[in-house]
């Protein structure tokens, strides 16, 4: 059972390196690693290009199509039936991919599996934790945020995307979007685990800009989704309201409270230290052609 990971990166010089590696550190080594360059103008693309590895693959047109469109390319391009995503700045802890592909291969009635994740900081400090099991997802339930599932630390099957494609249309808000389309339509048939497989670096993620079009996205195209005209109003009222939170906070500089929401505080003894073993793990593994010895 071969699995096909996929980094999408744009100017991700700081990162890349680390977010590659974890991926030579998985358990599972089955895999083809997709690295696609969205026409970088650092040093990301000499990095990518310098793994000596046959299972790596580097695909750059010079381009800047942004991330939808090269999602849309990773069903096009990947060699077997099985999709990891990962973003370019992000880390994977070891059992990711041997855990995730043995729950789709044990259950194949769902499409889709993703997992809870921790927070990092820029300099891969732990700074919290998110994760909770779910087994049955809904439309409104996706909707309202009462049932969340992590975009990047996703394993699919690709047929499922290949029924289910991104709109490119769309710069933010690009998962969320098509994962009401696909419950709506009745094949959304995921499942997410509470244990943190993933590492998200959410310093930085949170702008007035990005937040202010994640509203507009709301209003825009998930908005006419809705069937029930009460819930739309509901829904549209809502955005409104964010807007102009945020549009406030940004002037009192108040940003910040909303990363700290979304996150919680790790205090489970057993989850720091298998992350700071795991973080160790990561950083000691070596890459051909990266890492001399």
């Amino acid at each position: 059972m071969s699995v096909t990971i996929a980094i999408p990166f744009y100017n991700a010089e700081s990162y890349l390196a680390d977010a590659i590696r974890s991926v030579f550190a998985q358990t599972y080594q089955d895999w083809e690693l997709l690295l696609i360059d969205d026409g970088s103008s650092d040093s990301s693309l000499e990095i990518a290009r310098s793994i000596s590895d046959p299972r790596v693959r580097v695909i750059s047109d010079g381009k800047n199509k942004k991330l939808a469109a090269r999602l849309n390319e990773v069903t096009r391009l990947a060699s077997h039936d099985y999709i990891a995503r990962m973003d370019a700045d992000d880390l994977m802890p070891s059992k990711r991919i041997e855990q995730q592909l043995k729950i789709l291969n044990d259950n194949k009635n769902f499409d889709l599996v993703s997992c809870g994740t921790y927070s990092i900081g820029n300099d891969n400090s732990l700074k919290g934790y998110r994760g909770k099991a779910e087994a049955s997802y809904t439309f409104d339930g996706l909707l309202t945020k009462a049932q969340l599932f992590l975009h990047a630390g996703l394993v699919a099957r690709k047929t499922w995307y290949e029924r289910n494609r991104y709109d490119e249309s769309l710069s933010v808000g690009q998962d969320t979007e098509l994962w009401l389309r696909a419950a709506k339509s009745g094949d959304f048939n995921a499942i997410s685990i509470a244990e943190p497989l993933y590492m998200y670096r959410e310093d930085g993620n949170v702008t007035k800009n990005k937040l202010l079009r994640a509203y507009e996205l709301e209003r825009q195209k998930i908005a006419p989704q809705i069937n029930s005209l009460n819930k739309k109003v509901r829904y549209v009222a809502k955005s409104y309201i964010k807007t102009i939170i945020i549009l406030i906070m940004a002037q009192t500089g108040t940003l910040k409270v909303i990363l700290k929401t979304r996150k919680n505080k790790v205090a489970d003894y057993y989850l720091i230290e298998k992350f700071k073993s795991e973080i160790d793990n990561i950083l000691k593994t070596k890459i051909p052609g990266i890492d001399h010895e």
